[in-house]
């Protein structure tokens, strides 16, 4: 069970962050789209921390789960806490594959495959416009403002 709290953000404000969305993160979050590959802000970062929703503030990853996949988009091996990312099938443009979204706010992040790595095997395929990202030793963003877990020190 996820120390956070994973209720859906109320409509006003779904509606407040929302507003702080660029087009672009709009278009990816909102509407499903995909990124350019290799072009993303988070492709090569190497930092240690925690990449989060950008809608919500919710943990999606860890950086120690990153690994370097060649597909021109951010990789994970595993999520954070798998309560935090849900799957949903994705026939979208002919294709059968597993979409995830942010388990609270239902914010399109990527795809995941079977692809990847050990331990797992899996790669979750994130678009860099659907995260945000807290380094070790930092707080968390509190979006919602819910205080506890949502507030301590990445790790």
């Amino acid at each position: 069970m996820s120390a956070f709290d994973l209720t859906p953000p109320s409509p006003v404000q779904r509606d407040a962050l929302i507003a702080s969305l660029s087009s672009e993160e709009r278009r990816v979050l909102l509407e499903h789209g995909t990124e350019a590959a290799f072009c993303g802000v988070f492709l090569d970062n190497k930092l240690e921390g925690v990449y989060t929703c950008r809608l919500c503030g919710l943990p999606l990853f860890r950086s120690s789960a990153k690994f370097e996949s060649g597909t021109g988009w951010p990789s994970f091996f595993r999520p954070y806490d798998a309560a935090h990312v849900k799957e949903i099938r994705d026939t979208s443009y002919g294709m059968i594959r597993t979409e995830i979204v942010c388990a609270r706010c239902e914010s399109h992040l990527g795809h995941v495959f079977p692809d990847g790595p050990p331990p797992t095997g899996e790669r979750h395929c994130l678009n860099s416009v659907s995260l945000g990202f807290t380094e070790a030793g930092a707080a968390f963003p509190d979006p919602l403002h819910r205080g506890g877990a949502e507030a301590v020190v990445a790790d």
